[in-house]
């Protein structure tokens, strides 16, 4: 056990072949077989480039008749869609179109304004953080506290819902 190989030993590298009937080769093809210094690795390296090379061809035809159809579709939309001279938005390049939505990103940013909290919701948030410290082990110990604080928020959440609606 473990003292021989499970593979049995190639003796030599000749090839056997053993035909149930006669074989019609001549001995010319035999000795080409034989003394060919192509092996299974060069002949598998050799398909993998032909394949790779057939598809990367096919990927630049696909590509090519790929642009062409959009291409075709974009000079079809300009033919349709008319280009009116008074509407300067129409006429907009990728730059002034990333210059407008940087203006209004700006705008946008004027317009975020975050309030204090009320002293309420402060403090049931601060009343959560002291108990889940003290009680760093066994945090479920602090409902109570997650409970008042959870109904802080939904007061808040409610006037703030109120006052947008009325």
């Amino acid at each position: 056990m473990g003292s021989s190989s499970s593979k049995p030993e190639a003796v030599g590298s000749s090839h056997v072949w053993k035909a149930s009937s006669p074989v019609g080769i001549s001995h010319d093809v035999v000795e080409s077989l034989q003394s060919s210094s192509e092996t299974d690795t060069t002949r598998a390296q050799t398909l993998e480039l032909a394949v790779q090379a057939r598809v990367a061809s096919e990927l630049r035809k696909l590509e090519a008749q790929e642009s062409a159809a959009l291409k075709a579709a974009q000079d079809k939309i300009t033919e349709l869609v008319p280009v009116d001279e008074a509407d300067p938005r129409q006429q907009l390049g990728r730059d002034a179109v990333s210059k407008e939505v940087e203006a209004l990103r700006a705008r946008l940013h004027k317009r975020k304004q975050l309030k204090p909290l009320p002293d309420a919701v402060e403090q049931a948030r601060g009343d959560v953080v002291r108990c889940l410290r003290d009680n760093d082990r066994r945090p479920l110990d602090c409902w109570k506290e997650v409970e008042a604080f959870r109904e802080e928020v939904r007061r808040l959440e409610k006037s703030w819902v109120e006052k947008v609606v009325s």
